[in-house]
């Protein structure tokens, strides 16, 4: 089992991918380095960024999910 996050780096990393001011990947050392010197420590910073690429992960299968279900006809 994984770790569990606290709500401060849920939270933090959910308004960071809602504003959608920078588009955030799916790779944790891209995230880390678009959160910059932006974040007042280094583990905070990786904890987000971490986070925001499992969010993106799981946007995406969630995407590939809607794209593959067929459409019922309803005419």
């Amino acid at each position: 089992m994984g770790r569990i996050k606290i709500s401060l780096v849920k939270r933090t990393a959910r308004k960071f991918v809602s504003d959608k001011k920078v588009e955030f990947s799916e790779d944790f050392n891209v995230n880390k380095k678009i959160l910059g010197r932006s974040m007042p420590s280094k583990l905070l910073r990786n904890k987000i960024a971490g986070y925001i690429s499992r969010l993106k992960k799981f946007e995406s299968k969630e995407n590939l999910l809607k794209e593959d279900m067929p459409v019922a006809n309803l005419a």
